[in-house]
């Protein structure tokens, strides 16, 4: 409770100072940094939607658009780097044919897939999935490689001691145990992600929230490329929340 109390407080007093500095008008804060009371009137008055005539739409579905591109890509990513790293630790030969090509693909920033992707995919929602892949697939499966390789191997010993053939203990044991930690990665990761998924939106992509910042820029509009940023940031913060509660009470089983 107190951690909530503490967190309002901090954001409120940072709208507030925002609010303040915003409003000195002459400024060149005030200029391109519009008070929160202002953007969110003004974009009221057209009923939260953003683009121009027939082509507006709903902040809530450029909202639900980037959150389907980054779920997906996650999802995918997760999925694909738990089965690769189950598959190497398994295997010492396919650990030493894929890792190498793990540890030189991982620094790549995603941002740098944006050509290749638009050249493969086009300008659509694959693009944009395709580059969060790229940005937490590799990450992802070395960590979960490092999972395997410090899990105790007193687990493998108890399991082989009550009778489980290899493949139940990995189904059964390792799999388990590896999950947890792989899933806090991919919450650490998730940033990354968000970001990955806003610049792959702003390259042509019609809606979703980095269409917005793109939009803003275009039309010489501070506000709504404030309103923008605002919605990114509260829409990061809540899907890190749920992240969070998922992997509290979902991998419950974590020590």
């Amino acid at each position: 409770m107190r951690a909530v109390v503490l967190g309002t407080l901090s954001v409120c007093t940072v709208l507030a100072a925002w609010e303040y500095i915003g409003r000195q008008q002459g400024t060149a804060i005030a200029a391109v940094a519009p008070p929160p009371s202002v953007f969110l009137s003004s974009l009221a008055e057209s009923s939260f939607k953003v683009g121009l005539g027939s082509q507006a739409v709903p902040i809530w579905q450029a909202v639900m658009s980037s959150l389907f591109r980054v779920m997906c890509g996650m999802a995918i990513s997760f999925v694909a780097a738990v089965v690769t790293g189950v598959c190497m630790g398994m295997s010492r030969t396919v650990t030493m044919l894929i890792s190498p090509i793990l540890r030189l693909m991982a620094p790549i920033a995603p941002i740098a897939w944006i050509p290749i992707a638009i050249v493969v995919f086009g300008i659509n929602n694959f693009t944009a999935m395709f580059i969060v892949f790229m940005g937490v697939y590799f990450i992802l499966t070395i960590a979960t490689l490092a999972e395997i390789e410090r899990l105790p191997p007193e687990y493998h010993i108890i399991a082989e001691n009550l009778g489980a053939p290899t493949w139940k203990r990995w189904v059964f044991v390792v799999f388990p145990a590896v999950l947890p930690g792989v899933f806090g990665l991919l919450r650490i990761n998730f940033i990354a992600a968000w970001m990955a998924v806003l610049v792959a939106e702003m390259i042509g992509l019609r809606d979703g929230l980095g269409t917005i910042i793109m939009m803003g820029r275009n039309l010489f509009n501070s506000q709504l490329i404030m309103f923008g940023m605002l919605v990114i940031g509260l829409c990061g913060f809540l899907i890190d929340v749920v992240l969070k509660t998922i992997g509290k009470y979902v991998f419950w089983w974590r020590v």
